[in-house]
């Protein structure tokens, strides 16, 4: 977080600098191609594992390279361990300044380089999943899932925006502010939105019906975080998620997913929050807990 994020003690997320779009048609000079771009990612960061989920789900490892950086980040962003074999980097902030020297903001993940310009083209982590549902279409596995379905995409990108603000966005919402008032309306708008999610998903397994989308991706990554971080480091403490009998069952079911699992690393998640947020837990200490059965059977299917 930077001095910047914080206005009237409400934490302001920081604009994503790169934005340009890989289509299926190269119009914008950035074609969907197997082998061409290499996706950035932490397992601790929430924005990045969507990325990762999804590029699993649609069997495109083999089409978009990947590169994770080391959980704990310092004054110098994320570090590449033993540095990108590709780009040569040990940090990441080496890409955003090799595409823009100007850039002054935070270093963040999810980020695709172009290795054919040798540049940055998008940390727009809202769209780097879309843009693997839509643009890479070419490249899915043979019976992939469509995450994004263009009937249900004007429902979808509804329910998103709400979960944005104030869910995915929200915890962030209250374990920065710097003054009650922002952390009181952060926290309550939170809560409020997990009570209408739980009650939502009390007659249907996923978010909308009976199949995984774009937008059960988006949630389940803060759910993923919210008993082992985002409780009790950004005092998001009115209830637990295993308070919720269905947003639970509905968060292990996910879990039982692969692509939603084997990118769920709680060592790394709760390494980077507790290390790097030395403005909230200045002695880096590392709780132990809480220990939860995420592979219990949750009977979600029935």
């Amino acid at each position: 977080m930077t001095a910047q994020e914080v206005e009237s003690g409400r934490f302001v997320r920081q604009a994503n600098r790169f934005t340009e779009r890989i289509t299926a048609d190269g119009a914008g000079g950035f074609p969907a191609e197997p082998g061409r771009y290499r996706l950035f990612v932490s397992y601790a960061c929430p924005w990045a594992q969507r990325s990762m989920i999804v590029r699993r789900l649609l069997g495109l490892e083999d089409v978009i390279g990947l590169a994770v950086v080391d959980p704990i980040r310092d004054e110098r962003g994320w570090r590449i361990p033993g540095r990108d074999p590709v780009t040569g980097a040990e940090f990441l902030s080496e890409l955003y300044l090799d595409t823009d020297p100007s850039f002054e903001g935070r270093y963040t993940v999810p980020c695709i380089w172009d290795t054919r310009t040798k540049r940055l083209v998008t940390n727009d982590f809202p769209n780097i999943t879309t843009t693997m549902e839509t643009e890479f279409t070419a490249y899915h596995r043979p019976g992939a899932p469509d995450l994004y379905p263009e009937a249900l995409r004007p429902e979808i990108d509804e329910l998103n925006g709400v979960v944005y603000t104030t869910v995915n966005n929200g915890v962030y919402k209250a374990g920065f502010a710097t003054a009650q008032a922002a952390y009181d309306e952060a926290v309550d708008a939170l809560f409020r939105t997990l009570d209408d999610l739980e009650e939502r998903l009390s007659g249907r397994r996923y978010l909308f019906g009976d199949r995984i989308t774009e937008a059960d991706v988006r949630l389940y990554t803060t759910l993923a975080r919210f008993d082992a971080v985002y409780y009790s480091h950004f005092k998001c403490n009115l209830r637990r998620l295993v308070d919720y009998p269905n947003l639970w069952a509905y968060a292990r079911d996910l879990y039982s997913v692969p692509a939603f699992g084997d990118t769920t690393d709680f060592d790394h998640i709760k390494r980077h929050y507790y290390v790097t947020h030395r403005h909230i837990n200045p002695t880096g200490i590392v709780p132990k807990g809480p220990l939860v059965g995420w592979a219990t059977p949750h009977n979600r299917e029935r």
